[in-house]
């Protein structure tokens, strides 16, 4: 099994991991790793550090971190291109990624493959709604109420 790490700044971390328990249930070989303003990139490397420590007995790790460029990925990757394990980092995560790296790790054995599938599933959810006469239908207008 692959072990999933969530980082982000503040409690980006927190927050996913609350959807993704609401989705997917009681979760495991699963760390989320907050980012608190008060924190140091010293406290941060040591908590992000302590989580791939708490996954060593899986087969690899995707880490998933809010900002691409921002402090908890570019720790990510420092602690990626430090360590011996297979471990991918992804920035820009959302609760679709998240939720389909989750689903996916029971059928998927490298992380590589693993962050490739679910950036695609999450851009595949990354949309832009347009109203059109084609999409909104009388069974839509049913669910939607709108303020006259």
């Amino acid at each position: 099994m692959i072990g999933l790490i969530v980082t982000g700044h503040g409690t980006f971390a927190t927050g996913l991991t609350s959807g993704l328990k609401l989705l997917a249930g009681e979760l495991s070989d699963y760390v989320p790793v907050d980012f608190d303003p008060e924190e140091s990139l010293e406290v941060l490397t040591a908590n992000l550090q302590n989580a791939l420590d708490a996954l060593k007995e899986c087969e690899g790790v995707l880490i998933l971190a809010d900002l691409t460029g921002g402090s908890p990925y570019n720790v990510s990757v420092r602690l990626k291109l430090g360590g011996a394990d297979p471990v991918e980092v992804i920035g820009g995560a959302s609760l679709p990624i998240l939720l389909d790296a989750y689903m996916s790790r029971g059928m998927i054995s490298d992380p590589a493959v693993l962050a490739r599938s679910s950036l695609k599933a999450g851009k595949a959810q990354t949309i832009c709604f347009e109203a059109s006469s084609d999409v909104v239908s009388e069974d839509v207008d049913d669910e939607i109420e709108l303020d006259e």
